[in-house]
This record gives structure tokens, C-alpha cells and sequence, in this order.
């Protein structure tokens, strides 16, 4: 149904006016609080109940290779990177009295560096077992100068060349000499990561797949008995590289792993930085990725007061792969070691890593008589002198994944509907997967209807999907039986507030368990002039997160609750376009809305939202898009959408479906522009109008 442009203009001024509302106090975040607290153990124990699913060994073996290449594409690295020369370069030699020392880095991909110490036995008569130690988060510095985390670590790798052991310890990625970032999305607010599917784990896996072959390439090394170990960060790290790469014989992950209920629910994920996790598209549990390791002989080893890998979690993924292990015949071959302590490097932890090895490498278990302690000072270690020039470490994360190339203009509808099926197919499988796979009932039960000063005001509650609990709200002329059409606000908190203060003027005992702001007369004034002027309704849905549904709003407990929905799968963005979709079929269930059409709007990133709903759900009669992000990077964060497309692809996309008015510059927006005017489309299908 064609509205006026002047009518629809003053239904918008009806809004901004509401946007003038004063500055909130302190939101009431208890039910929000308590919705997600409820969501977040729902989705992890469905996610816990299907990993590793497997009946028997040949059923997991069967899949085992695409598990694998899950895992590889969850961490960035498929399809897997070129194996580029590895550029390998000793900078410096100490002796010590049993071993020596190199100093020495390669390039893991051009420019990407990786620096390490060489742990050599002396008298070794033929080729040794190796050890690849990946390290953890212990920073070394003196005077502004980074010795890295390898430093930090070196008694780890003079211990193991004392034992008979080539050991390669490398820097991580963030506390090497060369300083990248662990941190974008923890502490930076790069959620485009996500969006990339980037995470640091995957360059911490690919550098570690890397040290292996520069391992198989030194003759002092027998490349058939490779081993893989490290503590913290760096047992996360051996996870990667052991389920990766099977040329690891046996590892010895220490304090690297535990579950997702320890993570998501429990809050272990707030002592982590983003270099723990995959990006998890596929939803795993992470008892998934230790078994991509059997049947090769691992050691899990863990303190019973670790805060950041509660043991709780450990003995649970225990209990799964001693499952696994026992299907292939291979129990002896899976150990679990528990010692008293804290989170810490200690003996008690390093020990039975030396037998495992012993046992698993060299097919002997003697008496370990010397202990792990440091031997040379940290400048002994330093391999730069300088840092080079070509080096890319630093903003490795605007590369290591490749976003999508910006795509052509379509020559034709056959092209067109080709490309857009095509995205469509990732959107659904590699950033949506996270939607419910059979919706359930909405469940719509209206919570009140009343008439007061010529404007009825109806709530009805519906559910998004379980344990999410939703409001929407319909406002229409006292006496209208049936609307012209529906008018759909999706509110981001601005909105919601300002929407908020104004409708409790009239409203105020049905809103009264709603955030405390200042009731605005005049905004409700201007919104019944315009349902006294026109035949209209306005539906107000604010999605999780937002309103009714807030949380505590402290940064740092925001940042550490959007990553939550990472762990499952999912973004906080993505479940809102959800919850955006199951709004607008609760709005098309309730009482007298049969056929009346429905318009969408949303301003900023909730915009966004709004126009990745579109996609999804038929028969919208408008979408109105104000102060649009122009790319994914600015926000809505979906998982992998980057690898892919970006929001002006998504526009032309909508656009198809529906008619689009974008109130924006129009500079950005030439890619929809283009598909238009190449497919012949009527020129208001896709407008671009003056921002407000």
C-alpha cells in the first residue's frame, strides 16, 4: 500500500520528537539479568548434549576430516594458507654446558614473523625427538625493549634439551618482540573480528603448524617424533596445533582447555583474551577439539585451583575423550594429570610432561633428576636487534583472513540471482547458524490493553525462542478496528528510552516496571495527533539486550556478554535480527492484523538488525533504514559476513524484496545503486533520501 511521503515524514518528526527525552538514570537490568543468565546454561547444555555425538569409532572417523576442517576454518586458516619459505634466520648463538641456544626467526607468511630459541642437546650421535613449546602470556621487558614471552619460558626448553630433547620455544603473537594484538575484541571493541571470522588462535595455530616444519627441516631433529607442549596460552595454543597437524605424536596441553559450561556460564571467558577460542561458527564444545587428537597419546594436566580453567570443566572433557579414547582401543594413551595449586607454571606440572614424552618419544620412562629452571638472561634470547621493516605482526588482523572483494555489478538477472543465492547460503550456514532450528511457538499472550486519551495501547508477550521472553507494544486511534497499515520501530536503547518517555505520560501504571525516565507530554501530544490525523498503528519492539531485557550496563560486563554469544555460535546482533523476525510474526498473529501491511524502520546500528530481518522474513511492505552503517565494520556484528559481503550488498539484496528508502549520504551506496539501475528496477524500490 503506496503512504504519502509528507505523512510518513510527519510519523518520523512524531518520533525524533521522542527522542528528546533527558538523560537516563541507571537502568533496572535484573530481568535482563536473569533472562540471559537462563539463556546462556540453556544453549550451552544443548550445545555440550550434541558434541561428540559420535556412536562408535567409525562413525567419528568417518567425519573426523571435516571436523578438522571446521576447526581450520573456525581459526581463520581455510582454505588452508600457502606454505610460503619459511625465510629461517639464526641470529645468535649462546653455549650453555649441556645445550646451546640459537636465537633465530622465520616467517610464517610473508612478513608475518615468528621468533623462537633453539634448544640444541650437545653429543647428540643422530637425529633427537623435538619438542615444540608454544608459550604463554609472560611478558618480559626491560627499558621499553621485548624479549618475549619465549624469555619468560626458557626454562622450559633448557630443561628439555637436558633431557635428550630438541626443543623450539616460540613468542605468541601479542607478547613476542614483535607486538601484535591478543585483545581487539576484548578490549579494543573490534567486533568486526568476529565478522572476519579472525581470531588470534588462528595465527597462533598457523605459526605453530609452521615451527613444525621448521623443525622437520633441521637435521638435528628425527621429524617422526614431534611433541607439542605449553602452559596457559600456550596450551590453548597446543590444542590447536595437535588436533591440526598429525605429525604431532604426543602433547602435553597444561592449563589450555576446559568447557563451555565453565566459559559461558560459570564466567571463566572474563579472565581470557581472544586468543583462547575459535571463532565458534559450528557450535563445539571443546571436548570436540581435544578429540581430533586421539588416538595419539595426550596428557591433559591441570591444577585443582586454577580460577581461569576450573577443574570442574576439565574433568568434564576428561570424561568425554576418555570415551573417545576408549572407542579406538587407546585408553592407556589418554592421561589426566591434577596437582594442587593455582594457575602456575609449577614442577609438579612439568614433571609428568617429561615422563609422558619420554614414554610416548622415546619409548623409555627414567628417573627425571634435574628440574626446569632459567639459565641464560633475557638479552641472551633476543633475536632482533632491530625490527624489520616488511613486518606485518602488528595489524595481522586486517589480513590473515581475507575479507570479500568488492563485488561487480550484475550483467544480468540470471547473475544477480546467482550471487545473491550465494550469499544467502553463507549468511544462513556460517553467520545465522545460531538461529533455532525449528522456531516453536510464539506462545503470544496479550499483557494489557487500554484506551486513554484517544489512543489504545495494547502489549502482547511472545516468545523468541527459549528463555527469551519479549514484549511488543501496538499503539493505534481509540476505535481503529483495523489500521491501514503498522509501522514497526525496532529500538536500540536511545530509542526504547526516548519512545519509553514519552508513552508514559499517558501510560504510567502500565509501564511502570519499565526504566525510570521522565515522563514527556508533548512527545506523546505529537504521537496522538498523528493517530487522530491518519489510519496508522506504531508497533515498538525493542530486541534482547535492550530495554525491558537490559543488563548491566558496565562496559566491561557488555563486552564479556557479547562474547558469551561468540562461544555459542552466535552474535548479541544476529539473535536480535531473531528476535526482529519473531516480532514482526507476533505483530501478523495478533488480533486484527491479518493482511495489514507492515513497515520496518530502525535507525543506526539496529538498522542494521532491521535490514538483515528483511531478508528473512516475506511480505514487508517497506523498510526504512536511518543513519545505516556503511560497513559491518561499524556494526551490526555477524559471524563471518565479512568473508562475504558487507551492508551495501545486503541493501541491494533487501531492495529485491522489498522497497528500501535509506536516509543517508549518498556516497556509499553505489553498489545497490548499480544493481538497480542494471536490473531496470522502478526507481522506488530503492530510494536515498536527505538524513534527518
Amino acid at each position: 500500500m503506496h503512504v504519502p511521503t509528507a505523512l510518513f515524514a510527519f510519523a518520523l518528526a512524531s518520533l525524533a520528537a521522542l527522542g528528546a527525552a533527558a538523560a537516563p538514570p541507571k537502568p533496572d537490568t535484573s530481568r535482563g539479568d536473569r533472562m540471559f543468565a537462563d539463556y546462556f546454561r540453556a544453549e550451552t547444555a544443548r550445545l555440550a548434549g550434541r558434541s561428540l555425538d559420535a556412536k562408535t569409532v567409525q562413525d567419528w572417523i568417518a567425519n573426523r576430516d571435516e571436523y578438522r576442517r571446521q576447526l581450520a576454518e573456525m581459526l581463520g586458516l581455510w582454505p588452508e594458507p600457502e606454505r610460503t619459505d619459511l625465510k629461517p634466520v639464526v641470529t645468535g648463538k649462546t653455549d650453555h654446558a649441556d645445550f646451546t641456544v640459537e636465537n633465530l626467526h622465520f616467517q610464517s607468511r610473508p612478513g608475518l614473523y615468528v621468533t623462537g630459541n633453539l634448544y640444541v642437546p650437545k653429543g647428540l650421535t643422530k637425529p633427537a625427538p623435538a619438542i615444540l613449546y608454544v608459550c604463554g602470556h609472560g611478558s618480559v621487558k626491560k627499558d621499553g625493549v621485548a624479549y618475549g614471552a619465549k624469555a619468560a619460558y626458557q626454562h622450559h626448553g633448557g630443561w628439555f634439551a637436558r633431557n635428550g630433547y630438541v626443543c623450539l620455544l616460540i613468542d605468541t603473537l601479542q607478547l613476542g618482540e614483535i607486538e601484535g594484538l591478543h585483545h581487539g575484541v576484548f578490549r579494543e571493541g573490534m567486533w568486526w573480528w568476529y565478522d572476519r571470522g579472525y581470531t588470534p588462535a588462528g595465527v597462533e595455530a598457523w605459526n605453530s603448524i609452521r615451527a613444525l616444519d621448521y623443525l622437520q627441516s633441521r637435521p638435528e631433529v628425527d621429524g617422526t617424533r614431534l611433541g607439542v607442549t605449553g602452559r596457559s596460552g600456550g596450551g590453548a595454543y597446543s590444542w590447536w596445533a595437535a588436533a591440526l597437524d598429525e605429525r604431532i605424536k604426543a602433547a602435553v596441553p597444561v592449563a589450555g582447555i576446559t568447557d563451555l559450561q565453565n566459559h559461558v556460564v560459570d564466567g571463566a571467558i572474563e579472565g581470557h583474551c581472544d586468543c583462547m577460542f575459535q571463532v565458534n561458527t559450528y557450535g563445539w564444545d571443546y571436548a570436540q577439539v581435544a578429540a581430533l587428537v586421539a588416538p595419539r597419546p595426550l596428557l591433559l594436566s591441570n591444577s585443582d585451583k586454577d580460577n581461569i580453567f576450573p577443574l570442574e570443566g576439565v574433568v568434564r572433557t576428561h570424561a568425554k575423550l576418555r570415551e573417545v579414547y576408549r572407542r579406538y582401543n587407546a585408553a592407556d594413551k589418554l592421561g589426566l594429570l591434577i596437582t594442587e595449586g593455582p594457575h602456575k607454571d609449577t614442577q609438579e606440572l612439568q614433571i609428568p610432561a617429561m615422563h609422558w614424552f619420554n614414554r610416548h618419544l622415546k619409548g623409555e620412562d627414567p628417573q627425571v633428576e634435574n628440574t626446569a629452571r632459567p639459565l641464560s638472561q633475557p638479552e641472551q634470547l633476543r633475536v632482533f636487534k632491530g625490527l624489520p621493516a616488511n613486518q606485518r605482526n602488528t595489524e595481522i588482523h586486517e589480513t590473515f583472513v581475507p575479507g570479500a572483494a568488492h563485488p561487480s555489478i550484475p550483467t544480468s538477472a540470471q547473475e544477480w540471482s546467482r550471487q545473491r543465492q550465494a550469499w544467502m547460503e553463507v549468511l544462513t550456514e556460517k553467520s545465522f547458524r545460531g538461529w533455532p532450528a525449528q522456531p516453536g511457538p510464539l506462545d503470544l499472550k496479550e499483557a494489557f490493553s487500554v484506551e486513554r486519551q484517544g489512543v489504545r495501547f495494547t502489549a502482547y508477550d511472545f516468545t523468541s525462542q527459549e528463555n527469551i521472553r519479549l514484549r511488543l507494544y501496538l499503539a493505534q486511534r481509540a476505535g481503529l478496528e483495523k489500521p491501514d497499515l503498522v509501522v514497526v520501530n525496532l529500538l536500540d536503547e536511545d530509542g526504547w528510552r526516548s519512545w519509553l518517555a514519552g508513552m508514559r505520560s499517558a501510560f504510567p501504571e502500565e509501564l511502570k516496571d519499565e526504566s525510570p525516565v521522565e515522563p514527556d507530554a508533548k512527545a506523546f501530544e505529537q504521537t496522538s495527533q498523528m493517530f487522530r490525523s491518519f489510519k496508522w498503528g506504531m508497533a515498538y519492539l525493542a530486541p534482547r539486550g535492550i530495554g525491558p531485557t537490559a543488563t548491566n550496563p558496565d562496559p566491561k560486563k557488555q563486552t564479556h556478554l557479547r562474547r558469551r554469544f561468540m562461544l555459542l555460535g552466535q552474535t548479541l546482533d544476529g539473535m536480535q535480527v531473531w528476535d526482529t523476525r519473531r516480532g514482526l510474526q507476533a505483530l501478523r498473529a495478533a488480533k486484527g492484523m491479518t493482511g495489514v501491511p507492515l513497515w520496518l524502520q530502525a535507525e543506526r546500528k539496529m538498522a542494521g538488525v532491521a535490514l538483515y530481518a528483511a531478508l528473512f522474513e516475506p511480505d514487508l511492505a517497506r523498510l526504512d533504514l536511518h543513519s545505516l552503517p556503511k560497513s559491518h565494520r561499524e556494526g551490526p556484528s555477524f559471524l563471518n559476513v565479512l568473508k562475504v559481503m558487507d551492508i551495501p550488498q545486503a541493501v541491494a539484496m533487501a531492495a529485491e524484496r522489498v522497497p528500501v528508502k535509506l536516509y543517508a549520504a549518498p556516497e556509499a551506496w553505489e553498489y545497490p545503486r548499480g544493481v538497480a539501475r542494471a536490473l531496470g528496477w522502478d526507481a522506488k524500490r530503492f530510494e536515498i533520501r536527505a538524513a534527518r
